[in-house]
Parts: C-alpha cells; structure tokens; sequence
C-alpha cells in the first residue's frame, strides 16, 4: 500500500484515529480495492469502529492487485503521530503512508512547511479479518441529527458516568443516566433531557422502547462528526440488539457497533403461581404425617400449608433474573445465582473470516 493524504483531509484522518482510540487498544489496518479500513474492537468484543476511506479521500492511493493484506498495531503508537491536531492544521501538509510487508513496518511521513519532513516507522503484526456483522438499513428506528445536537446533549452528563439510557416515542427523544438496580435512590443523581422530532434531519419511530449503551464510544464519535461537519445517524432495533452510530460522506464512512442492555423485564419472565404443597408422606415433620393420615380419610383439601421457595427454586429463580440470555444450551447449566450480576451486554466473538455480533451472549465480566 503507498497512499498520500493532503491538506484538510490529514486532520480528517488524524480525527479518525483518535475516535478509533476510545474503542480499543489496537489499530487494524487493511488496504482494499474500495480503500483503506481502519478498525478497532474492545477487549470485551461490545464495541466496534470502522472507518472506510474512498481512495477519492487521497491525493495517491495504490494497493497490490489480487493480494489481500491485514495487519494491526498499538493504537497509541498512531496516535503518537497524530499528536497535535492544531499542529497538524497549521503545519502539515499532506501524509505519506507506505506499507513494507517485508519488513512488517508501516511508515508515516508528514511534510511540513518549510521543507521539514517527520517520519514515523511503526511495526505491526500480521492480522485475522476484523468484521462485525449488522444491518443497519432495515432497523426498526432510524434518526439523523448534527453533530451539536448531540454534542450539547451529553455534555451535561459527567465524564465518569459509563452508561446512557436513550428512549424514544413518536416525536420525541430522551436521553437519561443509567443507573444500577443496586444503588441507593437516595444518593443517584438523575439526568435527563428531552429532544423533540423536530431537531432532527430525519426521525423515523416503527418501535417505541429504550436502550442503554456506553457513553464513551458515543462521545468518540462525536469528537469525529464535529469536527468534520457530518451529521450523526443512529439505528437500532430493540432493547440487547446492537445499536449502529454511523457518519457517512462520499469519501468516507464510518460505524459504530455498540452493544445494548438486554430487557430484564421482558426476558426469562415466569408466571407468579403459588408451587403446590409438597406430598403428604415426604413431609418430616411427625406432626404433619400425623395429620395428612388422619385428614386422608375425609375427601377434601389438605390441610397442610403451601411450602416456602427451597433453596435450588430460589437459585433458580434468581439466575433467570438476569439481564441476558443465553446462546446455547450448554450455557444454561451455568450457576450464576452467588456471583455479581452479569452485565448484559452483547458482545462479539472473532473468527477467521468474520466478526459476528452474537445476540444475547452474556458480557465476561
């Protein structure tokens, strides 16, 4: 790959990777016929980024015919070249990208004014496809809003809070602070704004529910669509169904995969029926053989009282309370009654060829 990227559209592409940064750990870089993929995922496989450049997006781009190439490196090596963007704007104008599979190295080179040139060799590793699965044109809500709507949102939440609550009806939108089951009522601060349909480009409700995903990819991307101007799409079907954040242009388009919390409320129900009196002759306590044998003459109801949920029920109904389900039957057996709640979130697992969001998989942690 030998590519160039000139005037504005550096900082576009420095933006990118810094967007890229609040998703993961590592850069996955894969040169295509249709462009250049940059990709991230989180450890937990909840959240993935790509970003696909046209090559209308550079002064150069050139690729071997017929052979496909993935590599991945530390984010943070990248970002290290991308250090300043006021600089970048000022000073740099255009970036050469060179890629030398020989020497597992991907080199950087700004030019500068004045006839400075910075280089930047950074080594990479040989990578799997990095590719989630998802359909964003078919879901159930769809909205399109600028960048500062959003932006002067979720500025009144706080840095440290993790995860945002999104609901909508038919012309309206809120956005609120999720909080925990287990917190004190008292001491959780609650923040919720209220957007109207008429804000938006576009507002299309088929389904009026809540979802709940992590703020932080959220303002990464936002970081990006401000700053290029794009406006912000965002698509989703249901509650533990992904939702898509999504900026798209004719040189460049990017997405956001972000796992949603699964519906306690819908998932796993069981009907509230009283469990029926335990029989007359397992009961150990003398008193009430006695009694079933004295009453088991006379026709009628028993008179022995209805049993408390033992132990294994309560178990039981304790693990199928949980914000998930599981993918398969082997799963079930899993006890999840005397550890911490699990988190819901969906997350993704990696193959050889493909990223398939696994719908309902229960978070590791």
């Amino acid at each position: 790959m030998d590519c160039v990227v000139t005037g504005g559209n550096v900082k576009v592409l420095a933006k990118a990777v810094h967007s890229l940064s609040r998703i993961g750990d590592e850069l996955y870089v894969e040169p295509q016929e249709d462009g250049l993929a940059l990709r991230s995922v989180n450890s937990s496989r909840s959240a993935y980024a790509c970003f696909l450049f046209s090559p209308l997006f550079f002064s150069r781009y050139t690729t071997t015919n017929g052979h496909c190439f993935r590599c991945k490196m530390a984010i943070k090596s990248v970002q290290a070249v991308f250090r300043s963007l006021a600089t970048l704007e000022k000073n740099v104008e255009k970036c050469h990208m060179k890629l030398d599979e020989q020497k597992s190295r991907l080199t950087f080179t700004l030019h500068c004014k004045h006839g400075l040139l910075k280089t930047h060799n950074l080594s990479f590793q040989d990578s799997e496809s990095l590719q989630a699965v998802f359909d964003k044109d078919n879901s159930a809500n769809i909205f399109r809003a600028q960048p500062r709507l959003l932006v002067d949102t979720v500025v009144h939440f706080p840095s440290s809070l993790e995860e945002v609550t999104l609901s909508v009806s038919d012309d309206r939108m809120w956005f609120k602070n999720h909080v925990e089951e287990d917190a004190e009522p008292s001491k959780a601060m609650l923040t919720e704004l209220c957007l109207s349909s008429d804000e938006f480009d576009q507002f299309s409700v088929q389904t009026q529910n809540s979802i709940t995903f992590c703020l932080k990819e959220l303002r990464g991307l936002l970081i990006f669509a401000e700053s290029t101007g794009l406006p912000i799409s965002i698509h989703f079907d249901e509650p533990g169904s992904p939702v898509v954040l999504s900026v798209t242009d004719s040189i460049l388009d990017g997405n956001f995969v972000l796992a949603t919390l699964s519906d306690e409320n819908k998932l796993h129900t069981r009907p509230c029926t009283q469990p029926q009196p335990p029989p007359d002759d397992f009961n150990d306590d003398m008193d009430s053989y006695l009694i079933a044998m004295d009453t088991s003459i006379v026709p009628g109801p028993s008179v022995t009282a209805s049993a408390p949920l033992t132990r294994a029920e309560s178990s039981d109904q304790s693990a199928v309370n949980h914000r998930t389900q599981l993918h398969s039957e082997d799963e079930d057996e899993t006890d999840h009654a005397h550890g911490p709640p699990i988190r819901s979130f969906v997350h993704f697992s990696l193959d050889q060829s493909f990223l398939p969001l696994l719908k309902c998989q229960p978070s590791p942690w």
